[in-house]
């Protein structure tokens, strides 16, 4: 069995949070690997008669109703599509176009229709994947591998890979090799390993996305320091799996890392708690939606940390930020919590998708301030 995912890109994120339409429907549906796809299809016709549903209380005709039907229509009868999945399939169609994530996270089943798309669960899959890559990396072989929700290690096919340093870096192939005979001993075996290092770097980088998948390093000293001081993936985990990983089974792998991914992903919410009560002290965080929503326009926050389960519907003015909650207005609403979120990403500050107990202060949101407000 193998979870297929389509982890969003930083482009995908932008791209959906950008779209304004009268029409669009976001739809999270609860998936299985283990399944064949016959039950997610039947919920997914479920859930897509919600979302009409709300469209036709919302004044669509028929036409707009048909556009976005046969979108997902065609999506519903892919059964090469629906024989692979993960645990949610995130879907964002409107009356000419369908965009789908495959995750591995487990969100929760919901369908939202308002003039742009609901995108705030989705950026759980890049706060604190359940997926990493794991590079296994030792002087006589190298893998690359893929940690899954509940399911054995993943082998990953890397094109180009160097099986070993012999054979990668041995003084008839090393381009440099000329300085390889003028160092001897401990310098010129560093000098291999280094190049080594390079050439695994240069290869893995073509199966790494841009960022958001942590990268778990196993190896021993000293291809480990190699391995990072060559290594510019923005994602790759302080903490090393200190070991050979030549003797190690894949269920002995499998376990390290999950602990090193848990170790990785709290020591990184601890630092965001202790960042947000740095700023506190010094006047420069808000946990008021109001304020968060004007500020969040004004492109002032550096980062937000928010309930990804949490919905506040209603409308935040396009210039001032103002927000007008739901039981406050007429019309179409969506979730002034997602509205706040999308302006802090696309002014380039980090986003924080977490479970409510997670978030400082314990409310929808919490946002740390690129400057004091006046």
């Amino acid at each position: 069995m193998k979870l297929h995912t389509d982890i969003p890109t930083r482009s995908d994120i932008d791209a959906l949070m950008r779209t304004r339409l009268p029409w669009c429907v976001s739809l999270y549906l609860p998936t299985s690997p283990e399944s064949l796809g016959e039950a997610e299809r039947i919920d997914l016709g479920n859930l897509t008669r919600e979302a009409f549903d709300r469209m036709r209380a919302l004044g669509a005709d028929k036409d707009e109703i048909a556009g976005v039907e046969e979108q997902i229509a065609a999506l519903a009868d892919d059964d090469l599509f629906w024989r692979h999945q993960a645990r949610t399939l995130a879907l964002f169609a409107t009356v000419s176009s369908l965009v789908t994530f495959r995750l591995p996270n487990r969100l929760a089943r919901q369908a939202v229709v308002a003039d742009r798309f609901y995108v705030k669960p989705l950026l759980r899959a890049v706060t604190f994947p359940q997926t990493a890559f794991v590079l296994a990396l030792s002087q006589n072989s190298v893998r690359m591998l893929q940690i899954l929700p509940d399911l054995p290690l993943q082998t990953i096919t890397v094109p180009g890979m160097p099986t070993d340093l012999e054979s990668s870096v041995g003084t008839g192939t090393v381009a440099d090799h000329a300085a390889v005979h003028r160092l001897k001993g401990a310098e010129g075996k560093k000098v291999r390993v280094r190049q080594f290092a390079r050439l695994v770097n240069d290869a893995v980088r073509h199966v790494l996305p841009e960022r958001g998948v942590p990268l778990i390093l196993a190896a021993a000293e000293p291809l480990d320091g190699a391995f990072r001081a060559v290594c510019r993936y923005p994602d790759l985990v302080p903490i090393t799996i200190p070991l050979s990983p030549e003797p190690l089974g894949d269920d002995v792998l499998l376990k390290d890392a999950r602990e090193v991914l848990d170790r990785y992903h709290a020591d990184q919410l601890r630092a965001l708690h202790e960042l947000f009560e740095e700023r506190y002290a010094r006047g420069r965080t808000v946990t008021d939606i109001a304020d968060a929503a004007r500020l969040a326009t004004m492109g002032a926050i550096e980062a937000i940390f928010f309930d990804m389960d949490a919905v506040v519907p209603g409308h935040v003015d396009e210039q001032t930020g103002a927000v007008k909650f739901a039981d406050a207005m007429e019309g179409p609403a969506y979730s002034v919590l997602d509205e706040i979120v999308s302006r802090v990403w696309l002014t380039g500050g980090r986003v924080y998708a977490l479970r409510r107990p997670d978030v400082p202060g314990g409310g929808d949101l919490a946002a740390i301030l690129r400057y004091t407000p006046i």
